[in-house]
């Protein structure tokens, strides 16, 4: 395409859209009917632009205008519950249910490692020694030692917070650094993996297993569930980066992108759930068995969410991006 030529033939059509939009409050009926193909018309303008000849500052030009544009024709828009009822029982759920085939994996091949690693500490003494010393090892894994008290060694409401903080800040880095080629997610992975073995290994070594999994069970299938469903996500994000599909790349990267954002603030819920049954029922004197069925309640209601919400969302179109009328403008790809 012929940049200058191109721009010669509409620049005539933004001109005068831009008039319109300068007095907007005052237009008649055709005016403002001529305002709505103007916008049609220069949202096409931008797309091709986009796609074919590129310009900096002609599409800093035009995307501001198909912005005003895009803003008189639907009006200011305010969030409303609507919108957080339409996000909490379709968007977030479909998001999820969309990526199940990266996150599920992710979940198995993540919890392999983590228990190859438990393994591999617990049944060598040396590695055990390259931990910690003797000494520090017992006050770790011995009844009353530190694994047991970090749960209830702050107050609950304030701990909860702030692990809900720190797993909130994971689940974010792993969405947002995905677009990496999904390096930064495995490095993170990979440490909240060994973090889970060496606990696995170390109270195996010492006969104690069974405390460290009463402990960790009741918060960690939700947390661990989040944290996996954000790598996953994440993950296809960084493919997403290089094999697009039949979309373009920043059309994919676009909607790939919006959809892992609103999963974000999703993923931070499912994690205040599980910081507060960590900070409040992990340290409590329930019964093992029955801070263990807490936890498998928790896990298996966030599931059903997924896989009945999501699944139906899916089903009638949902992709867990944002409205279509809230997408900038782009034309398919060809063939």
């Amino acid at each position: 395409m012929d940049l200058d030529v191109f721009v010669s033939a509409h620049r005539a059509e933004w001109d005068r859209l831009d008039a319109l939009l300068r007095r907007r409050r005052r237009l008649d009926g055709a005016e403002a009917d001529e305002l709505v193909t103007l916008y049609q018309r220069t949202a096409t303008h931008l797309s091709l632009i986009q796609s074919s000849a590129p310009d900096p500052q002609l599409t800093g030009r035009l995307s501001q205008l198909v912005a005003r544009a895009r803003s008189a024709v639907t009006g200011a828009r305010r969030a409303s519950w609507r919108d957080v009822t339409h996000f909490l029982t379709r968007g977030f759920p479909a998001a999820v249910y969309r990526s199940r085939h990266w996150w599920l994996p992710t979940a198995l091949i993540s919890t392999g490692v983590a228990v190859l690693l438990g393994w591999w500490i617990a049944t060598h003494p040396e590695v055990q020694a390259a931990i910690a010393a003797p000494d520090q090892l017992r006050d770790l894994t011995r009844p009353g030692g530190e694994y047991e008290t970090y749960y209830s060694s702050h107050p609950a409401a304030s701990f909860a917070a702030q692990v809900w903080t720190n797993n909130a800040q994971a689940a974010a880095m792993c969405l947002v650094l995905g677009i990496f080629l999904g390096l930064p997610v495995l490095w993170i992975l990979f440490q909240n993996m060994l973090n889970v073995g060496v606990g696995i290994g170390l109270m195996s070594s010492a006969g104690r297993l069974d405390t460290f999994l009463g402990l960790i069970l009741p918060h960690g299938l939700l947390e661990l569930t989040a944290v996996f469903v954000a790598a996953g996500t994440g993950l296809r994000l960084g493919w997403t980066v290089v094999d697009p599909g039949p979309r373009s790349r920043r059309t994919a990267l676009a909607e790939e992108g919006r959809a892992a954002l609103g999963m974000a603030v999703g993923l931070a819920l499912v994690l205040f759930v599980s910081g507060a049954i960590e900070g409040f029922v992990t340290p409590s004197g329930l019964p093992t068995w029955a801070r263990i069925t807490i936890g498998i309640a928790a896990e298996l209601t966030f599931l059903l969410y997924v896989y009945v919400l999501g699944a139906r969302a899916v089903r009638s179109g949902d992709t867990g991006d944002v409205d279509a009328t809230e997408r900038s403008a782009a034309l398919p790809t060809a063939g």
